[in-house]
């Protein structure tokens, strides 16, 4: 067994690493470009049962990913409905998992904070003859650095997510074994530094772009007042 030091510099450990971004970032900008617009088009439309959709919305944050992960991979296996596509125990299967479960999270959070907007442009953007979809648009447009935390909160919970990648991916090694599946396999095998140095980089990873987003966010509050 490889001491701690010395597991950093395993290829086993990177390309791990490199797996759970490539799936991890691949669901983030799916469910941001589906759930941005889903969440500002509840924040500022009115229609019947729009109520009923938020309420379900806000549920389907707490989607158990197990649950997803099932019926993910009902769907996804040879006698499901896209069974013929292959893509089962194959990191595209994890992708849709892991998009299934951040879409809701997106889609709340940033309703609220385009809600919170449109309280203060509704007025302004009617005055200019912006309505629907073009509003909405508008408003994610001028708050699009605070929906970074909305984008962060989905990306958190990629990176997390152990039990639906591993129903639908299978933690094949060296084609789906990603970051959080690999430390669980790890450790039950009783390899500790592989699990150690797997636990730090995600880590490190989630406190980097945390720190950017705060950044980035200060940055433009400085600029654009």
């Amino acid at each position: 067994m490889q001491e701690f030091p010395e597991i950093l510099l395993d290829g086993r450990l990177w390309q791990i690493v490199l797996l759970s971004l490539q799936v991890s970032l691949s669901a983030v900008a799916l469910a941001t470009c589906a759930g941005l617009p889903l969440g500002a088009a509840l924040a500022v439309g009115r229609f019947r049962g729009r109520d009923s959709l938020i309420v379900v919305l806000n549920a389907l944050m707490g989607l158990p990913p197990v649950v997803v992960g099932l019926f993910v991979y009902m769907a996804l296996s040879r006698a499901g409905p896209l069974g013929a596509f292959g893509l089962l125990f194959t990191p595209g299967a994890m992708v849709i998992a892991q998009t299934i479960l951040i879409l809701p999270i997106i889609a709340a959070l940033s309703r609220q904070a385009v809600e919170d907007a449109w309280r203060e442009y509704d007025e302004q953007l009617r005055s200019l003859g912006a309505h629907g979809l073009r509003a909405a648009l508008t408003v994610l447009w001028d708050i699009r650095f605070s929906l970074l935390t909305s984008v962060l909160a989905g990306l958190g919970r990629a990176s997390a997510e152990v039990g639906a990648v591993m129903i639908v991916g299978g933690n094949i090694e060296g084609v789906t074994r990603v970051m959080t599946t690999a430390i669980a396999l790890e450790t039950s095998k009783g390899d500790l530094p592989l699990a150690l140095g797997l636990g730090l980089v995600l880590m490190t990873i989630v406190l980097v772009l945390n720190a950017a987003a705060y950044l980035v966010k200060e940055a433009a509050q400085r600029r654009y007042g």
